[in-house]
């Protein structure tokens, strides 16, 4: 069994020239939609996934907009809306020290200074200078924290458990 790993969703097309719209879920989003590069598209009802190779990519607003070879037309992609596209695991490659894919912090166990459970990460957000981590708490609103050193303290991979110190004010 191949495993896989999310890179996007496509969520319409974009003009008649085979591009469609992607809402990236990606580390690595100009690495993974580069020329040449297999993405694998999986749908709904299907038993087996489309292997797709990149054409072009670009940005535009929130979406990676990306062609792929042999579909130059709108009516050779309008089938693919709704998919989901992945890559297979050895497509991803080293990091360096301190740095993760998502898919490796997604669904850590969160513990506080006092050594109290948070909750779990179940989102993480792009937004700009860093990541921010979603944490779904057990009891309350989930909280929004910064990946940067002076709140994340260990991420400890192997238990599943990442220690943060949490500013005063961040949760009610």
């Amino acid at each position: 069994m191949v495993d896989f790993y999310n890179v996007g969703k496509i969520v319409n097309t974009q003009g008649l020239r085979g591009e469609v719209r992607v809402i990236s879920k990606t580390d690595f989003a100009e690495e993974r939609y580069k020329k040449g590069q297999a993405l694998y598209l999986f749908q709904e009802g299907s038993k087996s996934p489309i292997k797709l190779i990149i054409k072009s990519h670009r940005k535009h607003k929130n979406f990676d907009i990306v062609s792929f070879e042999g579909h130059p037309s709108i009516n050779d992609i309008e089938k693919y809306r709704d998919g989901i596209l992945k890559i297979r695991a050895e497509q991803q490659h080293e990091l360096e020290e301190n740095e993760f894919y998502y898919h490796e912090i997604v669904g850590l166990q969160v513990i506080d200074e006092n050594n109290e459970e948070l909750g779990k990460i179940k989102e993480i957000l792009s937004p700009g200078a860093n990541d921010v981590w979603v944490i779904q708490r057990l009891k309350g609103k989930d909280v929004l924290i910064p990946y940067i050193e002076s709140v994340v303290k260990t991420i400890d991979l192997e238990n599943g458990v990442v220690h943060v110190e949490i500013p005063e004010g961040l949760i009610d």
